[in-house]
């Protein structure tokens, strides 16, 4: 029989001003799951420029809509899912930070911090819904291999 993984879901307006309780959130889940400080400082960036691109570029700052987080502890790694309202995005057609020409602009870099922080990354456009990334760190051998289950 396998346990059922530990969920926490949030729903909030998409207003800037809502980063610092998703980035509580973040650091108390991740903690909570046995992440180092280090590891849990990776995830609550990841976690914090995701939620930015679904706010700003997801939802076009239109405190109307929503965005949707959902952090899942499972046994070898802790799955996070932030969902907007946006129209969507190709994730092919999003630039390389590092690329000469893209190198002063002032914005591009989050992904790239995303995918150099999380083990997995992943966009799914979701049928009128909007656009889902699904972020995946797995315990390794730094951390315990399981995670606490004293909650966050």
């Amino acid at each position: 029989m396998t346990a059922e993984p530990d969920v926490i879901e949030v729903t909030l307006e998409s207003d800037l001003k809502n980063l610092g309780v998703v980035e509580e959130i973040a650091r108390r889940v991740s903690s909570s799951a046995g992440f180092d400080e280090d590891e849990q400082h990776k995830i609550e960036m990841a976690v914090h420029e995701s939620v930015i691109n679904a706010i700003w570029h997801g939802n076009k700052n239109d405190p109307s809509k929503r965005i949707w987080l959902r952090f899942q502890i499972f046994s070898d790694r802790l799955e996070i899912q932030i969902r907007d309202q946006g129209e969507g995005f190709d994730l092919s057609e999003v630039g390389n930070p590092l690329a000469e020409e893209n190198l002063l602009k002032v914005s591009g870099r989050g992904i790239f911090l995303i995918r150099t922080f999380m083990d997995e990354y992943r966009v799914e456009r979701i049928a009128g819904c909007g656009t889902e990334v699904v972020l995946v760190k797995r315990f390794n051998s730094k951390n315990s291999g399981q995670p606490r289950r004293n909650g966050p």
